[in-house]
């Protein structure tokens, strides 16, 4: 049975001693990939990695993910080259079509539908496939095919794209409520879009890792409180999902790590990405788990 990953995405801004430090800790509770959100307000990820990356020596630096129709292909496979290089070959890069038009509009770039923006997506890793291809190419990454690409989303068309170009396909664990507002993912939604991404994989499924992105973690004492906080990233979180959904872990550091086994029991998810709060607190279930 595949072991896992676990991953933590570091979205709060800070002074550049602050970010040492934050990188470091997260390598030293054992984490495999420190992340990076593409939101404005929050670090610019191919810098912090770059930071991240001098800062640390095993720990694998990873974009979660990149709003993808914010980047000329031709550009972003040249600066994501070098972060692989400069790295040491520890680059992971993550990819979405992005979903905040706010964010559009402020940066003046027209927000597309939904198809053209996923097409924008496949579009770079076609591109990115390509140029790596060339042995000519420079700046060369560390490896000739370049790093492993993530693609995370949750509508059918971003999913089957996935699963035809990505080393990791990310499973959001969040839907949409009749009113519009997010909320996490029913434990039936998240076995029913992992059952779909596997039916597509055919062949590629023992090569393909299924990440899920952990909005929240809790302990026991923090109950009361965890929905408050869950709500922060999914307004539509009610108090009642709270430990029946697969992407809202609360217990104990045992019993969050049962949770998680029988994610990849049922899910076939071995990889998991936790929100940077969470950070100390999901460390003794990796202990655990490893």
């Amino acid at each position: 049975m595949a072991g896992f990953r676990f991953g933590v995405n570091m979205g709060f801004p800070g002074p550049r001693s602050e970010w040492v430090e934050k990188a470091r800790r997260a390598e030293t509770l054992g984490y495999d990939v420190l992340a990076v959100p593409d939101h404005l307000g929050m670090p610019a990820p191919l810098p912090s990695l770059l930071l991240a990356a001098e800062a640390t020596e095993r720990i694998r630096l990873g974009t979660f993910v990149l709003n993808t129709p914010f980047y000329n292909p031709v550009l972003l496979a040249r600066d994501v080259a070098a972060l692989d290089q400069f790295s040491g070959g520890r680059v992971e890069l993550g990819l979405g079509a992005g979903y905040v038009k706010d964010e559009f509009d402020a940066a003046g770039i027209p927000f597309a539908s939904a198809g053209a923006r996923i097409d924008h997506v496949e579009q770079t890793v076609l591109t990115l496939r390509k140029l790596y291809g060339d042995p000519d190419y420079q700046p060369a990454p560390a490896r000739p095919e370049g790093p492993p690409i993530l693609i995370a989303g949750s509508g059918n068309r971003l999913l089957r794209m996935a699963t035809q170009h990505a080393d990791v396909v990310g499973l959001t664990g969040a839907a949409l409520t009749e009113s519009g507002l997010m909320t996490a993912a029913a434990a039936d939604d998240v076995a029913e879009r992992a059952e779909y991404v596997h039916g597509l994989l055919g062949e590629r499924r023992d090569r393909v890792e299924l990440n899920l992105l952990i909005w929240s973690v809790g302990t026991p004492s923090e109950r009361d409180t965890l929905g408050d906080r869950v709500r922060n990233f999914l307004p539509g979180f009610t108090d009642d999902q709270i430990g029946a959904v697969p992407a809202v872990l609360v217990g104990t550091p045992q019993e969050i790590a049962d949770s998680v086994r029988a994610s990849r029991e049922r899910y076939g998810i071995t990889y998991f990405t936790v929100m940077e709060p969470d950070m100390e607190r999901f460390a003794p279930v990796i202990e655990l788990l490893k």
